[in-house]
Formats: C-alpha cells, sequence, structure tokens
C-alpha cells in the first residue's frame, strides 16, 4: 500500500459520500462530477486494498472498513482544519487559536469570565467558544473539531482526559408566593406536582430531568421549554411555573424578578462540570496553557 496516494481531496470526497449515503450527492457537495467522484473511490479501493462502499440499486452501503475510513478521514481532515486555522493566525499576528465547546453552565456562567483574563493576559490570542450541549461538546472533542470541552457527564466516554472545572449547584426556581416558595428545601418528587419551565429536551439538565422523573415513575410536566437560563427565570418570575437550573445562573436574577431560590435535597443536584481534552500533552502551546490556568498540571484522568 502506497500512502502517498492517498491525497486529501479524495478522504474529503469519501467523507461526504459516506454522509450524505450517496455518491451523487457526495459528489455534489465536493464540487465534482459524479463520474470523477466515482472513479477516485475506485481508485481509492484499490489503493486501499479493501472494499469502501457496497453499490446497489437503490444507492451505497458503507462497509465496516469504509466506516473505519470515515472515522480516520473525519479526525485527519478535521486536524488539517485546526493546522490552517492557527497557521493562518501566525499570518495574521495572532498568537494562536482555542477552540471551545461548552455547556449552557459552562458557555454562560462560569466561562466568560475566565476567557477574558486569558485574553487581558495573553493579548492576540482568538478564542472560539461554541454554546453546545453536553452530548455534542463530547462528540466535538472526540472528532477534533474542538481543543477544549466543558460538560456534565458522570462518566466521560474513553478517548477523554478531564479534571473538575467547577461544582455546579441545583437549585429550584419559584415564583413569590408559590406553595414551595417558603420551603428552604424540597424534594424533586414535591416539585414535580408543579409545572416545569425547561431547557431543550437534548440539554444534559434536561435529560437528568426527566431520568430522575422516570426512576420515581413520575415524568417531568413541562409548560414551556426555552433556549436560556435568561428566559426560565423571567417565566418563572411571571408565574408560569417553577424551573431546576444551576444556582449560579438564579443569583443575577433574584434581585430583579419576583422569585425565590429553593435548595434540593437530592444528592444529584450536586453535580461536577468537566472540562475535557483528548491529549493534554498534545495540545498547541496556547491551548495547553489555556487548560493548565483552568485545572492545576497532573489532575487529568484519561478515561
Amino acid at each position: 500500500m502506497n500512502i502517498n496516494r492517498i491525497d486529501l481531496a479524495t478522504l474529503s470526497l469519501f467523507s461526504k459520500v459516506a454522509k450524505t449515503g450517496s455518491i451523487t450527492r457526495g459528489a455534489h457537495a465536493a464540487g465534482l462530477a459524479v463520474g470523477a467522484a466515482s472513479k477516485r473511490i475506485a481508485d481509492l479501493e484499490a489503493t486501499l486494498g479493501v472494499a469502501l462502499l457496497e453499490r446497489h440499486s437503490r444507492g451505497i452501503h458503507i462497509t465496516p472498513a469504509g466506516r473505519t475510513l470515515e472515522d480516520h478521514a473525519r479526525r485527519i481532515l478535521a486536524d488539517v482544519s485546526q493546522m490552517v486555522s492557527e497557521l493562518a493566525d501566525h499570518a495574521a499576528g495572532h498568537a494562536g487559536a482555542i477552540r471551545i465547546w461548552a455547556n449552557t453552565s459552562a458557555a454562560t456562567q462560569y466561562l466568560p469570565e475566565v476567557v477574558a483574563r486569558f485574553l487581558a493576559a495573553n493579548p492576540g490570542t482568538r478564542i472560539e467558544l461554541e454554546h453546545s450541549t453536553s452530548g455534542a461538546a463530547i462528540i466535538a472533542l472526540l472528532q477534533g473539531e474542538a481543543d477544549v470541552a466543558v460538560f456534565v457527564s458522570r462518566t466521560p466516554p474513553a478517548g477523554i482526559q478531564s479534571c473538575v472545572f467547577r461544582a455546579d449547584q441545583l437549585v429550584l426556581a419559584a415564583p413569590r408566593g408559590h406553595p414551595l416558595a417558603a420551603r428552604r428545601s424540597v424534594d424533586f418528587s414535591e416539585v414535580l406536582d408543579y409545572d416545569f419551565i425547561c431547557l431543550p429536551p437534548s440539554t444534559s439538565l434536561a435529560i437528568r430531568l426527566r431520568e430522575e422523573a422516570e426512576a420515581q415513575e413520575r415524568r417531568v410536566p413541562v409548560r414551556f421549554c426555552v433556549k436560556s437560563y435568561d428566559a426560565m427565570c423571567r417565566l418563572v418570575g411571571a408565574g408560569l411555573g417553577v424551573a431546576v437550573l444551576p444556582s449560579a445562573a438564579l443569583q443575577t436574577q433574584l434581585a430583579q424578578l419576583p422569585l425565590v431560590q429553593v435548595g434540593l435535597n437530592d444528592p444529584w443536584t450536586a453535580r461536577d462540570l468537566l472540562l475535557g481534552v483528548r491529549d493534554f500533552g498534545a495540545l498547541p502551546p496556547i491551548a495547553r496553557s489555556f487548560v493548565a490556568s483552568l485545572c492545576p498540571q497532573g489532575v487529568f484522568v484519561p478515561r
């Protein structure tokens, strides 16, 4: 096998074909004629000595070898994209770029000040902060689309080194005058008797609430689904329901809106936000410096 015959353009084409499930659509996405795209993939199969696609009248099917190549191609192309981005930063006089994917709690409550301090101490650095779900942040990290991910996870998946970034205590936000508002703390089971204001179903918080309710053979009675903690608090303040959210997200709203904070007795409401990387030692220098400023050296736990 001559690896010098494997070029990035063909890997990119194959990745598009695998993603779209069609040589025609993949060729269109790559800006190639269908015949030219088909020949490139056939030549790639000949070079590798293995079938990547099974062709039939209804389209194509990716073989196990093709799935393996797809995974490697995704990482290779992400690394090349990152290389080009970093070199462009150097050409523009920047110190480098750091790609961070973070869940709602981290992106809105903790990272803005952290990023501001780091940029003040490291002028010329470019930080890309992507607001995502915990699951999407983990996937972006594993696929090479992120240098750093911040997420809530009880057990980080294999391939991630992690450390605790922040403790994140979940509490109940209730309107003033609500039956639970005068309590210092309540059990989650009691809260399930009232209408909820929640984040979208795919977020880690919404998933956790749903799992805990199902463990009690209950359901979360969602009345409104909104995209931010601020929106949750405004709806709670208007008396439209209650919400479970991080205490840090609620603090700025307590003086502005007619709502109160009530503690939750359940142990699972004390959760950790984890900071994860694929390989701390392999990070670009500026990203390694950023991560080291948040998690002391030596605390990363390989999974």
